[in-house]
């Protein structure tokens, strides 16, 4: 894609974002419609309505182009672009009125026909991780902070450049930790848990892994880890960790766009995989 269309991505993503955020905004204290919920998840009717309001402004912007969401996709996903969209990060919070959700929007090119210089991601041979992700919107609109990024260029923050932690010792770093919504994942991130907590200043899990990620990307958090992660919470954020400085380590895991992460501020991640 050309910078131009790169630009015009980015604008339409911050459009939709801010578009499902005021959505997020007026029902926060509002009775929820949940559409279905398990032991550690919920799904909810605005997550839906959130979605369709997103996927209305791409398609004005992006007509051809593809959408693979959290609430179901639209159009051919494994094309050469696609948008990836979770329209509430963090439903669960937002379910129960803690403010700390998002929208995550991201831009991805199939990395097989198109190469993006700067690109750092690990690609296997999983289809869903063939991509890479050339623009991202990641929006809190509870505290009004809008992350953005394109890749090759700085991540931004509310219009201002960030950048990664200096931190190199795990005694020194607050860690963010997700546990995903599977008994197998549960168990894997425990003891993960377990070993980390007697090494690290602080461990924080605040269920909204997008958030976890741009933390990390502005130097609040120093590494964010998870097992199970589903790609449309860590597309935006893992393009803007990157151009943050960051370093976003994932791997591909049996199902459907699952992942491994240890999101860190490039000065913590062989100390993490020692640990994790």
């Amino acid at each position: 894609m050309k910078k131009s269309e790169l630009r015009k991505a980015l604008t339409a993503a911050v459009r939709a974002a801010r578009a499902a955020g005021k959505l997020m905004r007026k029902n926060l204290r509002e009775t929820k419609v949940v559409n279905a919920k398990t032991s550690h998840d919920i799904k909810l009717e605005l997550d839906v309505r959130c979605q369709k309001l997103i996927e209305k402004i791409l398609r004005v912007a992006f007509p051809k182009i593809s959408l693979l969401g959290e609430e179901g996709d639209s159009g051919a996903t494994n094309e050469a672009l696609r948008w990836v969209v979770d329209p509430i990060d963090g439903t669960v919070n937002f379910t129960y009125g803690i403010p700390h959700c998002c929208v995550s929007i991201a831009l991805q090119v199939r990395s097989a026909q198109v190469k993006i210089p700067g690109s750092r991601y690990k690609v296997s041979p999983h289809s869903a991780a063939s991509y890479d992700t050339v623009v991202g919107a990641v929006y809190d609109p509870f505290c009004d902070e809008l992350w953005t990024a394109i890749r090759g260029r700085p991540a931004y923050l509310n219009g201002k450049t960030i950048c990664v932690s200096q931190r190199s010792r795990l005694d020194e770093a607050i860690i963010s930790i997700g546990f995903a919504k599977y008994r197998t994942t549960l168990n894997q991130m425990l003891p993960v848990l377990n070993r980390l907590v007697y090494r690290v200043r602080k461990i924080r899990i605040m269920g909204a892994a997008a958030l976890a990620m741009t933390y990390v990307a502005s130097g609040r958090m120093d590494a964010y880890v998870e097992s199970g992660i589903r790609l449309w919470d860590i597309a935006a954020g893992g393009l803007i960790l990157e151009c943050a400085g960051g370093d976003f380590w994932h791997a591909s895991m049996p199902g459907t766009h699952r992942f491994r992460i240890r999101a860190n501020n490039g000065r913590l991640r062989r100390k993490l995989q020692t640990l994790i």
